[in-house]
């Protein structure tokens, strides 16, 4: 229904984000990742979700398109809500939880308040076709000297920022002059998102 919202935020609390647009506030339920990129009284986009059921309209907004798409994906998982889905969110940015389900990471989505091992198995196993193996990202717009060795820091974190939906070639623009070797899949992948915001 809403794409994304932009204006001011007026109010933050726990979870809950909301976004004044022409004199409408408009509640977006968030995570806390998205909500420490946003500040009272300054404008922001959030990417929105709408849960419409008989008796709510909830509005679900996200900083990034590529939190947004990991929301999406944890809802498709069988028994897990928005509530379930705002809480691993909270727990792990956009990249860490697709690191996450790449490397069947459990201990990262247990880390979420009221997620159990179960689920976390249960996402993993439900997410991790859905995403890919490190293997079948496609690295051909990468030139012969920069492909690296698959399970490496660097190929994970490839892998990671293709899956959050970034081609072949912003990939390989982001990493070039970025110091990789020794440097851990995170902090790549941070990098890269930095490089990609400053184009």
């Amino acid at each position: 229904m809403f794409y994304y919202l932009n204006g001011e935020i007026t109010l933050m609390d726990d979870s809950l984000a909301v976004v004044d647009c022409g004199g409408v506030g408009y509640a977006c339920h968030t995570t806390a990742y998205t909500l420490s990129k946003l500040h009272i009284g300054q404008p922001a986009k959030l990417y929105t979700y709408c849960n419409i059921r008989e008796d709510a309209f909830d509005i679900f907004g996200f900083s990034s398109r590529e939190e947004l798409r990991c929301f999406e994906l944890l809802l498709g998982v069988t028994g897990v809500g928005p509530k379930a889905a705002i809480a691993i969110l909270s727990a792990a940015s956009p990249e860490r939880f697709t690191l996450a389900i790449m490397t069947q990471d459990e201990r990262t989505l247990t880390a979420a308040q009221g997620i159990g091992k179960k689920l976390a198995q249960r996402i993993i196993l439900e997410l991790k076709d859905k995403m890919g193996a490190v293997s079948e990202v496609d690295f051909s717009g990468s030139s012969a000297a920069s492909v690296p060795t698959a399970g490496s820091s660097l190929a994970l974190a490839q892998a990671a920022l293709a899956e959050l939906g970034y081609s072949s070639a912003e990939i390989g623009a982001a990493l070039k002059g970025i110091e990789t070797e020794g440097k851990s899949t995170e902090d790549i992948v941070k990098q890269c998102l930095r490089a990609m915001v400053m184009r």
